[in-house]
């Protein structure tokens, strides 16, 4: 029988994985939640108002469309019978496999304080991005309607809670949204007297960069009109606000960026897992006594990083992914082993609003100007499909070149009563 490859998660490092394993004799499931692939670094512009969710995701089953030998299945697993082998489903299905790939990524960590969820949501998909923009947008039309000056002030403050890179070009773009597009759009209130407040516990910000790429973000921040606040953790979160370091803060937007946890995938099968729930896999990606299980992506820890851990970004995942093709190939030929995984870092990205960004790429650093357009063509590459690169280039120029944001769009909103 032809082995059967059953990969659960189709983002960076799922898709990766399937387009290792072209044209080998196998054939592949894909399983995932969702019907689509999302590309998680511009997520954040959705949130902001900057793009549209269509011009960052796409439906997996199209991505695949050529590949006869992929199923794709819409699904939540439940979970891995290791024993037999199968992949339960929790609408009671499940699905036999050979080779069994978990990419499932992470989702939001609290530090123990799940009950802040509702207050401070994070930013791991499109419902999440939508629901961010949704608060953003309403927080601004609610202000043009309130009287009470505390109120108004309370509605015109955001607060990011986290400083690496989500968290700073979140701020930087909420600052952009309020300061630079939306002045002329309201009567009542000014826009740019919204607070932007940015709250890290560490002593500076984008921590896994350099020193001095890490002022530069700060400063670049400062001038956008953010307030960045470091060395105190949030001790609090609720409906009036936050509180940090002693001090409250009034707001009715709160937006969470300090911390993720894995998937539930070492549970579902029973692995070992570190305190962020990701399982400590072997050198070559494979689970502990299942060299049959490959875990990858922010599912899995390994220091494979010049014996540091491999960051949980798109480009480590994708490696991972290729990765374990190349093992299933050389695997089905009866051939050695492509043996431990290395991780081949890329550099660091970041951008701080539209018009600056920080790039790491070890011995070379590019900041400003020049690295926000290399950061834009970087991640206009890596877009599937020319339609999309398009859109989004032609979104950003339209942006930058107008001030005006078509994607200001309050949606998940209460159907109104008849």
């Amino acid at each position: 029988m032809t082995h059967h490859v059953v990969i659960v998660g189709a983002g960076f490092g799922g898709l990766a994985a399937a387009q290792g394993l072209k044209r080998a004799p196998v054939k592949i499931t894909i399983i995932d939640q969702r019907n689509h692939h999302l590309f998680q670094p511009l997520l954040y512009q959705v949130a902001t108002a900057t793009l549209a969710t269509s011009e960052i995701a796409w439906p997996i089953r199209h991505v695949v469309r050529k590949r006869k030998e992929i199923t794709t299945l819409l699904g939540v697993v439940s979970g891995v019978d290791t024993q037999h082998r199968t992949v339960s489903l929790s609408d009671g299905g499940s699905v036999a496999y050979d080779t069994l790939i978990l990419a499932t990524g992470a989702r939001h960590a609290y530090f123990g304080h799940d009950e802040w969820e509702p207050y401070a949501p994070g930013l791991k998909t499109l419902e999440d991005a939508t629901a961010i923009r949704r608060r953003i947008l309403l927080s601004f039309e609610r202000a043009e309607r309130e009287s009470d000056d505390e109120r108004r002030r309370a509605l015109l403050t955001f607060v990011i809670i986290g400083g690496g890179p989500t968290g700073v070009e979140l701020a930087g773009a909420i600052a952009e949204l309020a300061h630079q597009n939306l002045p002329q759009e309201f009567r009542h209130i000014d826009t740019r007297k919204a607070r932007v407040v940015l709250i890290e516990a560490g002593p500076r910000i984008l921590p896994s960069f350099t020193e001095d790429l890490s002022a530069y973000a700060h400063a670049a921040l400062e001038r956008l009109g953010v307030e960045v606040h470091l060395g105190h953790a949030v001790s609090h979160c609720g409906d009036a606000g936050v509180i940090y370091g002693g001090q409250a803060v009034a707001t009715k937007v709160i937006l969470w960026a300090a911390g993720v946890r894995a998937s539930s995938a070492a549970a579902w099968a029973g692995l070992p897992a570190d305190g962020a729930g990701r399982v400590r896999v072997q050198p070559d990606l494979t689970a502990p006594g299942h060299p049959e299980i490959f875990v990858i992506g922010d599912t899995a820890t390994i220091d494979a990083w010049h014996g540091k851990p491999v960051p949980g970004i798109a480009p480590a995942a994708k490696q991972q992914g290729l990765h374990v093709a190349q093992c299933i190939r050389q695997r089905l030929r009866g051939a050695r082993s492509p043996g431990i995984f290395r991780y081949r870092h890329a550099g660091n990205l970041a951008t701080i609003g539209g018009r600056a960004a920080v790039i790491d790429f070890g011995r070379v650093k590019v900041r400003g100007w020049l690295a926000w357009w290399i950061w834009g063509l970087a991640h206009i590459y890596f877009l599937i499909g020319v339609r999309n690169r398009l859109a989004v280039a032609l979104s950003w120029l339209w942006i930058y070149s107008t001030g005006s944001r078509n994607a200001c769009l309050i949606t998940q909103g209460e159907r109104p009563s008849t």
